[in-house]
């Protein structure tokens, strides 16, 4: 059955007032009603329709200096959620995520090798009947995303190619969906961490941005073009990892004819500290606390690697702000501000006015939370096939 135009309008109007919300900051129905450009009545039944869905909540207004009665608040139902999963060549992760766009609960399963598609399902199932078990709030799980290191189609997330997964033309969603019986999406998962820090974490409120993401299996991205992600003609836009790096010194490269991820490497990293495995938060203290000089000569020679990349991403795109996740961000930190330094001498000297170069504000987060609004944007799109609550 075709529905009438009013229904069309009115899911729509949902969604733009689902999708406020659930950006954060807990709108009143005022802020709505400015936002939107709906009138207040139509605010009111609009948001009236979503609690009712159990998408919402109201919450008593803040104390505000404002004349007249104060207008309620606005937040996501603390119920509703999604799982997100991060297979990687060293541990997959799983986690619960909230329509606020929080992680609300994690669990980490380190592997000894790079899992198969189907290992990888049946440990992602496991987790997520931990993590129900474990759910004090019985969330109301809508769907499953996930977050792959690979080329995955944009159309219906086959995973075209994961090298350091060893997979190639894996369905991957449809895999995971058999294992856990929920609707599975996936995307690639440093575009998912860019799209997070985009909407909530150190990206927010640029247009114009550049994000690098450095995890198990190399180096990924994302970029933000006038206010809309670059995806590219089928999804596979970012892959900033494959570029042949340029040096500025022969004597910097460590392997013969290598990748950008090939020399700005986290297991490079990982073995100047003597770990074989770690999740970001070990790997970073290892190396912050460290006084060996060989770890400050391979920290060092990556920072002018990933420098000359970084300026490259500068000169062709201009944006406002360059956001760095993962072992990255540690990169970043390591001799603050030596980095941006050498970005800034790198760079077209015009085109780097005005950039800022900030590390991911979501911390081991952010790709859960990318993968979470891939899951989540079937229900942000039309709040009604939630159903009743």
């Amino acid at each position: 059955m075709v529905s009438a135009p009013g229904d069309s309008v009115r899911r729509r109007n949902l969604s733009a007032v689902l999708e406020l919300v659930h950006r954060g900051g807990a709108p009143s129905r005022a802020e709505l009603t400015a936002l939107t450009g709906l009138n207040r009545s139509t605010i009111g039944a609009l948001v009236a329709e979503l609690e009712s869905l159990g998408l919402v909540t109201e919450t008593d207004p803040a104390s505000s200096n404002r004349v007249g009665r104060p207008s309620p608040r606005v937040e996501p139902a603390s119920d509703v959620a999604v799982v997100s999963a991060h297979p990687e060549v060293d541990a997959i992760t799983v986690a619960i995520v909230g329509l606020d766009a929080r992680v609300h609960a994690r669990v980490r399963r380190d592997v000894g090798a790079p899992p198969s598609p189907d290992e990888a399902a049946r440990i992602i199932a496991e987790l997520v009947e931990q993590l129900r078990e474990q759910d004090d709030s019985r969330s109301r799980i809508l769907g499953l995303g996930l977050a792959v290191p690979g080329l995955v189609r944009s159309g219906d997330g086959m995973v075209r190619w994961a090298p350091h997964l060893d997979w190639r033309d894996v369905p991957f969603p449809e895999v995971v969906r058999e294992a856990v019986g929920l609707p599975t999406v996936a995307g690639n998962d440093a575009t998912l961490g860019a799209r997070a820090e985009w909407l909530f974490g150190a990206g927010r409120g640029v247009e114009e941005l550049v994000y690098l993401n450095g995890g198990a299996s190399g180096i990924g991205g994302g970029v933000v073009v006038r206010g809309h992600p670059l995806g590219g003609a089928h999804g596979y836009a970012g892959e900033f990892g494959q570029n042949r790096p340029g040096l500025q010194d022969a004597a910097d490269r460590a392997t013969p004819a290598g990748v950008l991820e090939d020399e700005v490497s986290r297991a490079r990293l990982l073995a100047t500290v003597g770990l074989d495995t770690a999740d970001e938060p070990t790997l970073r203290d290892r190396l912050l606390s460290s006084s060996d000089p060989a770890v400050a000569a391979e920290v060092e020679r990556q920072q002018r690697i990933l420098a000359v990349a970084l300026a490259n991403a500068v000169n062709v795109f201009n944006p406002e702000r360059v956001v760095l996740g993962g072992f990255l961000a540690t990169l970043l930190e390591w001799e603050s501000p030596a980095l941006e330094r050498l970005v800034e001498a790198s760079s077209v000297a015009t085109a780097f006015e005005g950039v800022e170069v900030r590390a991911a504000a979501l911390g081991e987060d952010r790709l859960l939370i990318g993968a979470a609004e891939l899951a989540l944007a079937p229900l942000l799109d039309d709040p009604t096939s939630a159903g009743p609550a």
